[in-house]
């Protein structure tokens, strides 16, 4: 059985958001390099729960085809295979995904109602 390993919070101010959400809950958020990304750790690793990000509303996300919600991210084994298993199953490709330094191959697909998630093959040591 697969699970959740990951989400992403879409937003129009990123920065905006880490305010909103370290105040809230009281997450801790760190940008991630250079990148336009920040990670959020919700909390004690001896808790049940999942980690994820902040990421700016585009591309996939932003335009008629957008939505306002979070992406969640479900560990695989092999993105290939998953791949396959998606498009049997009735699913489409979002995009091409590709590799995240460090941390594993990534790549978004659409279900059978339209909704967005992420598949992440994890390199050792990432996420």
């Amino acid at each position: 059985m697969r699970r959740v390993v990951h989400f992403e919070i879409l937003a129009d101010k990123p920065e905006r958001a880490v305010k909103f959400y370290e105040a809230v809950f009281g997450w801790k958020i760190k940008r991630w390099g250079k990148q336009k990304y920040w990670l959020v750790d919700t909390g004690s690793k001896k808790t049940p729960g999942i980690n994820g990000g902040i990421v700016a509303r585009g591309g996939l996300f932003k335009g008629k085809r957008g939505f306002l919600s979070y992406v969640c991210t479900i560990d695989v084994t092999s993105l290939k295979a998953t791949n396959k298993k998606v498009l049997k199953a009735g699913g489409k490709e979002a995009n091409s995904g590709g590799l995240i330094h460090g941390v594993g191959w990534h790549q978004y697909f659409r279900d059978t109602e339209g909704n967005i998630f992420g598949v992440m093959q994890s390199v050792e040591g990432g996420m």
